[in-house]
Parts: structure tokens; sequence; C-alpha cells
């Protein structure tokens, strides 16, 4: 039983692997702070495709996706970068909430992925 950990830090690690499973932590927008939904969201995603890459997956292999907003009003504009970004017939299960506050007034977006690798 190995448990493989990415970007290890005092508080977390930014992806864990064990036993053929990759999970993200929550993602923030960092490179995008203070940007638009959109903005946001890509800079996440991209951050997403990074880390599932450093542990052998990718977006194609998810199994689920847990996305925060800080606002509802922000979920058409979230699913317009998020609808480019999955892969046609391999989307997973998802749950979108709202939740006023995040880590950081900056951001409006938060995701987090759990995938096969």
């Amino acid at each position: 039983m190995t448990i493989e950990r990415h970007h290890v830090g005092e508080r977390m690690s930014q992806v864990v692997s064990h036993n053929g499973t990759v999970y993200t932590a929550g993602q923030v927008a960092h490179n995008a702070a203070g940007g638009s939904v959109t903005e946001q969201t890509k800079d996440i995603l991209a951050a997403i495709d990074g880390l599932l890459s450093d542990a052998g997956s990718d977006k194609s292999k998810l199994l689920t996706a847990t996305i925060w907003l800080n606002t509802m009003d922000d979920f058409a504009e979230m699913n317009a970068v998020w609808d480019a970004w999955v892969v046609a017939g391999a989307t997973p299960c998802r749950a979108c909430v709202e939740s006023p506050k995040l880590a950081s007034p900056k951001f409006t977006v938060e995701i987090m992925v759990t995938a096969a690798s």
C-alpha cells in the first residue's frame, strides 16, 4: 500500500495518489487572483492539469469534481470554461455549491478533483 504525495507543504499536499486513485486539494487561482470567474477557472483547470500529470493521470480519467463558487450567479460563466476543458464522454460526477467565503476575498472559484491514475 503505497501513498505518493506531490507538492507537499506544512499544511497539506496538493496531490496524493493511493491505490490507483489521485486526489487533489482544492485549487484556487493563484495566477489570476482577483480576476474574472473565467480567468480564475482557466487558471485553476491549468493547475489541475499539471497536478494530474505529476501523479501520472489526466482529465480524461476524472472520477469526481467539487466546485465552490462565491455566488451561483457565476455558474454559467464557470461552466463555459469547464465545458470547454472537460473531455467529452469522460465527464466526472460533479457537485457545485455556493460558498460566500473562500480562502481569500480574491478567490471566487475553488475546484477539487479525484481521478484514476
